[in-house]
């Protein structure tokens, strides 16, 4: 049977500060002092000071209980690299107005310093997230901290957040890795010739999107499957980034990690140098003009190691991403 909390409960914790402390052990001295001397001037010096203990602790109790924290998005997100999001903080109480918060998580790249949340009040924070990896992430948790209102206790409280956000792949920003293995745009147009570009440079499957016009009927017709032409020109402009997400057992996870670091590195930049990039997991091909950055970059995020090799169709220059047994590190090549 679920166990429910009374409404007088507090969920989480209480620490005197310095201030506190202090504050705590002269009122023990005052009340020594009055029941010792009988002086009613200290009996009503002890009933302030024990006034204000109370008043703090109702105040700043109900003040966190109150708040209410919820996740607004977060924009581009990349691993170890600063994102720019929201959280929505609302303050349901009718009484007290909260101040002087401190909001930290895991995925705040710094604590979130709040100095008035009136009541009845909703605002939103702009904060700074900070992920480790890619994949999805799933926020859970923030933590809320208070001195509120006198500076006696220092209150935490954990409220539940409910948040998912697709972590897209570290980019490498050293420049000398990064150079390793960005596309040569000159390199990549030696192919093309002077005239309409109807020479055949490869074949490839169908993708989803693909003209009719493209379809080499012949090669269809006796593999069984619709064939794409590509041509001299439009290879040329374009380039063919394959991502094996097969791992043996004797490379390491952060060697695998590494491998999709450089093809998140290579995809960038050959989007940024303008060319026409087609991507490939297995069983999916995105294409640039028709997906758009963010999907291909989503679908390297959401990449899981396999532990079983997995087929897929390697066109002529295409470069592959995989990770190589025995190496214990990334490895890219040409296919032929």
């Amino acid at each position: 049977m679920p166990v429910t909390k009374e409404r007088w409960q507090f969920d989480g914790v209480v620490r005197l500060t310095r201030i506190g402390t202090s504050f705590v052990i002269f009122t023990v001295v005052i009340g020594f002092a009055a029941i010792n001397t009988g002086n009613n001037a200290l009996y009503i010096g002890l009933s302030l000071m024990l006034g204000c203990l109370l008043l703090s602790g109702i105040a700043s109790k109900d003040g966190l209980k109150q708040l209410v924290v919820e996740f607004d998005g977060v924009d581009e997100a990349w691993a170890m690299h600063p994102a720019h999001g929201r959280l929505r903080i609302r303050n349901r109480s009718r009484i007290w107005n909260v101040r002087d918060v401190i909001v930290t998580s895991d995925e705040l790249a710094a604590p979130l310093s709040l100095p008035l949340i009136k009541r009845r009040e909703e605002i939103v924070v702009h904060a700074m997230f900070s992920f480790r990896r890619r994949g999805l992430t799933h926020l859970t948790r923030v933590d809320l901290y208070t001195r509120f209102p006198f500076g006696f206790f220092l209150k935490k409280r954990r409220p539940r957040l409910t948040g998912d956000v697709v972590v897209f792949p570290r980019l490498l920003g050293d420049d000398i890795s990064r150079d390793r293995f960005r596309p040569n745009r000159g390199d990549l147009q030696s192919a093309n010739r002077i005239g309409g570009g109807t020479d055949i440079h490869s074949f490839r499957d169908y993708v989803r999107g693909d003209s009719l016009r493209r379809v080499h009927w012949k090669k269809s017709a006796s593999l069984g499957r619709w064939i794409i032409k590509q041509t001299e020109v439009e290879t040329g402009q374009s380039v063919h980034i394959v991502v094996d997400p097969y791992r043996p057992p004797e490379v390491s996870e952060e060697s695998f990690e590494e491998m999709i670091s450089e093809a998140a590195t290579f995809l960038d930049d050959a989007l940024r140098s303008g060319l026409e990039v087609a991507f490939s997991i297995p069983h999916v091909t995105m294409r640039s003009d028709r997906d758009g950055a963010a999907s291909m970059f989503r679908a390297l995020a959401l990449l899981e190691a396999a532990h079983e090799p997995v087929a897929q169709t390697v066109d002529r220059d295409s470069v592959i991403f995989t990770v190589a047994p025995g190496v214990g590190s990334w490895v890219s090549g040409v296919g032929a």
